[in-house]
């Protein structure tokens, strides 16, 4: 163990039992989905913001590492733990303290899972709108310091503009509050949405105020297939230039169908050039004026087939290909790079285009699918032996370059972590990542705050 005995008897003191410092505990807590492993010396599970205080003094003092974590779902290496240290796990943090539904808002502990909250909602009539494919199991934390949002984000927006405030803990050990319990507010720096998608780079977060939505009554599923991804590409452009905005906008290219397709033959998956999954919400009245405008949209060159789900049942068939996506790939990489580019929806065609031209040239299978309606594209790499690896990373940073020359922006909710951390400086100009640094600065001055990570 690599930190002083005088910190660990200090831990000690602050945790008791909820201080981990055997192998096996700390090897749990050495990884997050990205695969990326680093063995952390100790790992504490706070219960209240007070233990969060005087560990982040405790690690200052000594000049320690420490790794905020949720439940390492995020797929870019964000909470390995790469210089040790301490990792601070907040699953135990997990209580919902309040759910208002006359102010619409709910506050939570940052270990609260995305399921459990939905759940604990559904009875008042309301959601919070962040739904990432992890949500049975990711936390609320985890979602904040990703920005990770999922389908919905088209309509209802991402974690920064779902959430109020927050309650954290500096690096300096100081704990703040920020934010407030209003849909307005014009008071001073934006300091929530600042921390959100900061990795838990400049603070602690131990408590949220989340801005809750009313539930929709009804919601209706359509799935649209075309000739060629460019078709459907120009389709996503134009269904999102109409009023309706649809509560999910989902693209899954020819590759991605076919592996789909073999992965769950009776699912009835289609053969296309690509896929394009439609649903929108709302009071059942409102409802089929919405379908038509959206399909009215979806029609046009390189329409195959639009398809308009009659029940809950039909509506699980559609969706039956972006279900089958995932393991379907685990199947022929279980090493598959998992990249979330966003560029401006116009831009699509292009990208998609430039995506087959990268696939052709590096002789990599690249699987494209994601939240179309943001331009927020998963790229999937699927290197299947060393020789394809090494030619996929050739691919990606080819890849980022052309996200860059798009207009676009390096992830929608993944988050940079350690994997995309190499190509700030392509994405960001040197007097904006200075401005970032000075930032950390404040918030950290001795830099212990997940040390290695989001800045170059």
């Amino acid at each position: 163990m690599s930190i002083a005995p005088a910190l660990v008897r200090t831990l000690a003191g602050i945790f008791g039992p909820a201080l981990a410092t055997d192998e096996p505990s700390r090897i749990a807590y050495a990884y997050d989905n990205s695969r990326r492993h680093a063995l952390p010396d100790a790992v504490v599970f706070p219960t209240e913001h007070a233990q969060v205080e005087a560990l982040v003094r405790a690690c200052r003092e000594h000049r320690t590492p420490l790794v905020a974590r949720g439940r390492g779902s995020n797929t870019t290496g964000a909470s390995v733990p790469i210089e040790g240290g301490v990792v601070a796990s907040f699953e135990r943090m997990n209580r919902i303290l309040r759910i208002d539904p006359d102010d619409r808002l709910a506050v939570v502990e940052p270990g609260v899972l995305n399921g459990d909250l939905q759940r604990a909602l559904a009875p008042h009539g309301f959601f919070w709108p962040p739904d990432p494919s992890s949500a049975p199991w990711c936390s609320i934390g985890g979602n904040l310091a990703c920005n990770a949002a999922g389908p919905r984000a088209v309509k209802y927006g991402t974690p920064r503009e779902n959430t109020l405030g927050l309650r954290a803990v500096a690096g300096t050990g100081e704990g703040f509050r920020c934010g407030t319990h209003t849909s307005k507010g014009a008071t001073g720096y934006d300091l929530t949405r600042l921390l959100i998608g900061a990795e838990g780079t400049l603070a602690l977060i131990t408590e949220a105020t989340l801005k809750l939505t009313p539930k929709p009554t009804e919601v209706r599923t359509l799935r649209a297939t075309f000739r060629d991804v460019e078709s459907a590409a120009h389709a996503v452009a134009r269904i999102m230039a109409q009023p309706v905005t649809p509560c999910a906008l989902e693209f899954i290219d020819e590759v991605a169908l076919k592996l789909a397709h073999d992965h769950a033959p009776e699912a009835g998956i289609p053969l296309a050039g690509a896929l394009l999954m439609i649903e929108v919400d709302g009071e059942p009245a409102a409802l089929p004026a919405a379908v038509e405008a959206v399909s009215r949209a979806a029609r046009g060159e390189g329409l195959e087939e639009l398809r308009v789900a009659r029940d809950a049942a039909e509506t699980q068939a559609l969706w039956a290909a972006r279900k089958a996506l995932s393991p379907a790939q685990r199947t022929i990489a279980p090493d598959k790079i998992n990249e979330d580019v966003v560029v401006p929806v116009s831009r699509l065609p292009a990208l998609i285009a430039g995506i087959r031209r990268l696939a052709a040239r590096h002789d990599v299978l690249v699987v494209t699918f994601g939240h179309a309606g943001n331009g927020n594209l998963h790229v999937n790499l699927l290197p299947r032996d060393a020789a394809e690896r090494e030619r996929a990373h050739a691919c990606l940073a080819e890849l980022f370059a052309l996200v860059v020359a798009l207009e676009g922006t390096l992830s929608g909710e993944h988050g940079i972590g350690l994997a995309k951390r190499p190509f700030m400086p392509l994405a960001l100009e040197p007097a904006t990542l200075g401005l970032m640094r000075a930032v950390k600065h404040a918030f950290d001055p001795d830099g212990i705050l997940n040390p290695g990570k989001l800045l170059p």
